[in-house]
C-alpha cells in the first residue's frame, strides 16, 4: 500500500466573486466566519469591536495575499435603521412645530413643541424601566405618535386662544375655564386612544414581538400628552400666549356663525332634510365601493411589504446524487448572471455546504443542507442609497434572469430568496398533503406532484419544489450464503471490505510536528480503482482460519485460509434508493412549496383552490378574477383519500394569525370604545354618532391604496409589483380608531355644550364646528406631517398610507356626517319650526 499525506476528498466547495474576478476569470477560494451577538448586547457595538479587531489582525497577522470581506453586517444595518429614523423623527418634530406655527403662530408653536419633549422622555424612560430597547419598531412607535401627542396641546392652545381673544377679565381664570370646557372630551379620547392600541400587545406568534413596541409606546406617549395639556400647556400659554396675541389670531374661522366659512356652506345642507338624507345614502355607497375594492383584487393583501435589504440569496437544488463539481458548475453561472446586475456587488458561493444562516434560514432549516447537490449564493448588494430598484424589485428582475438554468438543467429548482421584513416561513406558498390512515405513502407522493405541476400552471408561481425525494439507483451486494460458507467468508467480512474501499477507515492517528490534531491514518483505495463495478467485484476476500475444515489422512483438520473475490461469492443489483417520509404531527405529510413573483398567497390559494374538481374550468386572465370569481387557469384533481391544507408553515398561515388576531383586536377595541362612550355620554344613539366616524376612514384607506396602484412602476421584470395593503396598514386602521373618535367625540361635546346654554340645535352644530373646524384641521395636519416621513420606509409605509388617507377622508367626514347626523336624531324642533314657517 502507498502511504500518501493527502487532503480528505473534498465534500464542499467554498469561493468569493465580486465583478471584476467574474470579468477576469479569478475566483478566490473562501472560508466563511459567521458571528453572533449575546442576548442583551449591543449589535452596534459588536459589529464595531469586530471591524476594529480584524483591522489589528490584517496589519499582524493575516497576510496581505489574503483578502477580508464582509458579506453580511447586521450592525451597520441597525445603525443605519436607527440613525435614519433618528433624523426622521428630528424631521418630522420641526415640520409639525412649523405647520403649527404657520396657523397659530409662533408662540402657539413654541407651546406645543415643548410638549414633545416632554412627552418623548416620559416615554423613553418607561422604555428603560420596562426593558425596552431603541429598535426599528420602537422609533416607528415615537413617530407614530407624534401626530397624536400634539393634538391635545394643540387643541388647548386653540380653545385658551379663543377664550383670550373672544372676551375680557382674568387671564389665568380664562385659561382655566378654556382648559375645563375641553378637559371631558380630551380624557375620553385619550381613553379611546389607549384601547385601540392595547390589544396590539396580546397578538399571537412570531409577530407578537413586532407588535409589542406599538402597544406600549403609544399609549403612554397619548397619556403624557394629555396630562401635558392639563397641566404644562396652560402654564406656558400664561407665560407666552396674552390678551392682545391671542386676539391676533382670530380670523374667518371666528366662532360668530353668521360670518364663517363652515357655518355658510354647512347651513345650506343643515337646513335640508332631503339633502341630509342623500348625503347618508352617498356615504354609504361610497362605503361599500371601499369595502368592496379588496374582494375585487383591486387592493391586494399581505402579511407584510417586501424590505429593501442590501442583501439577497440564491438557493439551488439539483437532482440527488448529482457530483459536487456539476453543482459547483451550476452554481459558478449562477453567480456571473447575478453580478452582472449593477446592483449585486459580490457573490459568496457555498457548495456541498450551508451558507452561515440569518433567522429566515433557521425556519427554513438552511443549516441542514449538506449535500453535493445543494448550494447557496449569498449576494451582497450595493448600498440602498446608489441604488434605483429596491432589493425586491432586483429579485423579479433575478428570477426571470435565471429561469434559463431551470430549463437547461432539468430537475434543477434555482430559487431567488430575500429577508423577509417579520416571521419567516418554509416557503411563501406551502400546501401539506396529507392521506388517511391506511392510504400508502406513495399516493400522497403522486397527488404532491399533480399539485405541483397545477402549481407551475399559475401565473407568476416560481420555484416549485415538493419534498418528494428523486428515485436514485443504488447498488447492494447480494451474498451467495453457500458459496461464502464454503470458502469460509462471513457475510461480515464482505460488508467491511466493500466499506473500506469505498468510504474508507480510519485504522490510526499519527501526530505531525506542525499540526495542531493528530492526523488520521485512512485505509481506503484510490478513486481509479473503486469507481466501476467491476474494481469492486474483483477485490479478494480472505477466509477465517478453522471457518472451515477437511478430511485428511490424519483426520478431520482446517482448510486452508481461500482468497476470493467478491464476485465469486455473490452478485451487485441495482435497487432503488429509499426517499425519505416526512411527518408532521406523527402524522405522513408530503410539502409542496412555492414562491410567488407579485402576487399574493391569498388570491394564488383561492384560484388554484377554485379550480380543483372534475368540472370544466371558464381560461379567465388573473388580472380579471376576483374573490367573487376565483379560479381560471386550469382544472385539477387529488385522489379520493388525499386531502390538502393551506393553513401550515406557509405564509398564509401567519397572515390568516395575524389578521384573526388583528381584528379581534378591533373588535376588543370597538367595544371598549363604545362602553367607555356609552358611560361618558349616557346615550347609545350619541355614542354611535361618535363611533360613526370610525367605518369612515375605509372610504380613504382603500381608495387610497388603489390610488397609488395606478402610478409608479408596478411591473419589474415582466412581474407585478403592486403596492400592498399589509399587517401595518392594519394598525394604521386601528390607530384612526382613536384618532377620529377624538375628533368627533369634542365636536359633539361643543355643540351639547351649546345647547345647554339654550341654543337651538342648527345653531349649536353650526358654532361648535365653526369653533372645531381648526383644531380638526390642525391635528389631521399635523397626523400627515407625522406620519410623511413613514412613508420612505417600505415595510411601515403602509401604516403611514394608511393613516394619511383615512386621516383626510375621516377628517372631512366628520365635520360634515357628525353634524348631519346629529341633526337628524335631534332636529325635530328645527324641521318643526322650518314647516311652520312654510306654512
Amino acid at each position: 500500500a502507498d502511504v500518501i499525506d493527502a487532503p480528505l476528498p473534498e465534500t464542499s466547495l467554498t469561493w468569493y466573486e465580486s465583478r471584476q474576478s467574474a470579468q477576469t476569470q479569478a475566483y478566490q477560494p473562501m472560508v466563511a466566519v459567521s458571528v453572533a451577538k449575546q442576548g442583551g448586547t449591543n449589535a452596534v457595538a459588536v459589529a464595531k469591536g469586530l471591524h476594529d479587531t480584524m483591522a489589528v489582525l490584517q496589519r499582524g497577522l493575516i497576510p496581505d495575499s489574503v483578502e477580508v470581506h464582509v458579506i453580511r453586517d447586521y450592525g451597520v444595518t441597525a445603525n443605519e435603521k436607527v440613525t435614519n429614523l433618528g433624523s426622521s423623527l428630528i424631521f418630522a418634530v420641526l415640520t409639525v412645530v412649523g405647520f403649527i406655527g404657520l396657523f397659530l403662530g409662533w408662540r402657539a408653536a413654541l407651546i406645543v413643541a415643548l410638549a414633545v419633549p416632554v412627552c418623548y422622555g416620559l416615554t423613553l424612560v418607561l422604555d428603560l424601566a420596562f426593558g425596552y430597547t431603541i429598535n426599528r419598531v420602537t422609533l416607528f412607535a415615537l413617530i407614530l405618535s407624534l401626530g397624536l401627542l400634539v393634538d391635545d396641546p394643540i387643541t388647548g392652545v386653540d380653545n385658551i386662544t379663543r377664550k383670550l381673544a373672544a372676551g375680557s377679565g382674568d387671564t389665568s381664570a380664562r385659561i382655566v375655564d378654556a382648559i375645563g370646557e375641553i378637559k371631558i372630551p380630551l380624557l375620553m379620547s385619550t381613553a379611546t386612544i389607549v384601547l385601540a392600541f392595547l390589544p396590539l400587545a396580546f397578538i399571537t406568534g412570531m409577530m407578537g414581538p413586532y407588535m409589542a413596541p406599538m402597544a406600549f409606546n403609544v399609549p403612554i406617549a397619548v397619556m403624557a400628552s394629555t396630562l401635558t395639556a392639563f397641566l404644562v400647556t396652560p402654564w406656558l400659554a400664561r407665560l407666552f400666549l396674552k390678551s392682545s396675541a391671542a386676539e391676533g389670531l382670530a380670523d374667518e374661522w371666528s366662532s360668530q356663525v353668521q360670518d364663517s366659512f363652515y357655518a355658510r356652506n354647512m347651513g345650506v345642507l343643515l337646513r335640508s332634510p332631503s339633502k341630509r338624507r342623500a348625503v347618508l345614502w352617498i356615504l354609504l355607497g361610497l362605503f361599500v365601493a371601499a369595502l368592496s375594492l379588496p374582494v375585487l383584487r383591486l387592493v391586494p393583501l399581505k402579511l407584510l411589504p417586501f424590505d429593501n435589504k442590501n442583501e439577497l440569496q440564491i438557493v439551488i437544488d439539483m437532482p440527488e446524487g448529482t457530483a459536487l463539481e456539476n453543482t459547483a458548475g451550476v452554481a459558478s453561472e449562477a453567480a456571473k448572471i447575478a453580478l452582472q446586475f449593477p446592483e449585486i456587488e459580490s457573490a459568496a458561493i457555498f457548495t456541498g455546504i450551508p451558507s452561515p444562516h440569518d433567522f429566515s434560514g433557521l425556519v427554513r432549516k438552511h443549516y441542514l443542507r449538506e449535500a453535493s447537490q445543494l448550494a447557496d449564493i449569498r449576494l451582497t448588494l450595493v448600498d440602498k442609497s446608489a441604488r434605483v430598484h429596491q432589493s425586491h424589485s432586483v429579485v423579479l428582475r433575478l428570477r426571470e434572469a435565471l429561469s434559463e438554468l431551470d430549463s437547461r438543467y432539468p430537475g434543477t429548482v434555482v430559487s431567488v430568496l430575500e429577508v423577509p421584513p417579520g416571521p419567516p416561513v418554509m416557503a411563501t406558498l406551502v400546501a401539506e398533503i396529507y392521506g388517511q390512515t391506511l392510504t400508502p405513502y406513495e399516493d400522497q407522493q403522486y397527488a404532491a406532484q399533480l399539485l405541483a405541476r397545477r402549481f407551475e400552471q399559475e401565473p407568476f408561481v416560481t420555484h416549485v419544489d415538493t419534498s418528494v425525494g428523486v428515485v436514485a439507483p443504488r447498488l447492494r451486494f447480494t451474498t451467495d450464503k453457500a458459496k461464502a460458507a464454503m470458502s469460509g467468508i462471513p457475510t461480515v467480512d464482505i460488508n467491511q471490505t466493500l466499506a473500506i474501499a469505498n468510504a474508507g477507515k480510519i485504522i490510526g492517528f499519527v501526530a505531525a510536528e506542525r499540526e495542531s490534531q493528530p492526523l488520521p491514518i485512512t485505509l481506503q483505495l484510490p478513486v481509479s480503482e473503486r469507481t466501476r463495478q467491476e474494481d469492486l467485484a474483483s477485490l479478494l476476500v480472505k477466509g477465517r482460519l478453522g471457518a472451515v475444515s477437511e478430511q485428511r489422512s490424519a483426520g478431520l483438520q482446517a482448510a486452508p485460509q481461500n482468497l476470493v473475490t467478491i464476485g465469486e461469492l455473490g452478485h451487485f443489483e441495482s435497487v432503488d434508493f429509499e426517499t425519505p417520509i416526512f411527518r408532521k404531527d406523527l402524522r405522513p405529510v408530503v410539502y409542496v412549496t412555492a414562491e410567488i413573483s407579485g402576487r399574493t398567497p391569498a388570491e394564488v390559494i383561492a384560484d388554484i383552490v377554485a379550480d380543483q374538481g372534475s368540472g370544466g374550468v371558464t381560461t379567465k386572465d388573473w388580472q380579471s378574477r376576483t374573490f367573487l370569481s376565483s379560479g381560471g387557469t386550469e382544472t385539477w384533481e387529488l385522489p379520493p383519500s388525499i386531502d390538502v391544507s393551506w393553513v401550515g408553515e406557509g405564509e398564509w398561515k401567519i397572515t390568516v394569525d395575524v389578521f384573526r388576531d388583528m381584528g379581534l383586536a378591533f373588535a376588543f377595541a370597538l367595544t371598549a370604545i363604545y362602553f367607555v362612550l356609552r358611560i361618558q355620554t349616557g346615550s347609545v344613539a350619541l355614542t354611535l354618532l361618535i363611533m360613526s366616524s370610525i367605518p369612515l376612514t375605509m372610504i380613504g384607506i382603500m381608495p387610497g391604496f388603489w390610488l397609488l396602484n395606478q402610478f409608479g412602476e408596478r411591473w419589474v421584470a415582466g412581474a407585478p409589483d403592486p403596492v400592498l395593503f399589509t399587517a401595518t396598514a392594519m394598525i394604521g386602521m386601528i390607530a384612526l380608531a382613536g384618532i377620529v373618535v377624538r375628533n368627533a367625540l369634542i365636536l359633539v361635546d361643543f355643540i351639547n355644550q351649546a345647547r345647554a346654554r339654550g341654543a337651538t340645535v342648527i345653531a349649536s352644530v353650526l358654532n361648535a364646528g365653526s369653533i372645531r373646524m381648526r383644531p380638526v384641521l390642525l391635528t389631521a395636519g399635523t397626523t400627515l406631517l407625522g406620519n410623511l416621513v413613514i412613508t420612505l420606509d417600505p415595510v411601515f409605509s403602509g401604516l403611514a398610507i394608511a393613516i394619511m388617507f383615512g386621516i383626510v377622508a375621516s377628517t372631512v367626514l366628520t365635520l360634515v356626517v357628525v353634524p348631519v347626523v346629529y341633526c337628524i336624531l335631534y332636529g325635530s324642533d328645527f324641521d318643526h319650526s322650518q314647516k311652520e314657517s312654510q306654512l
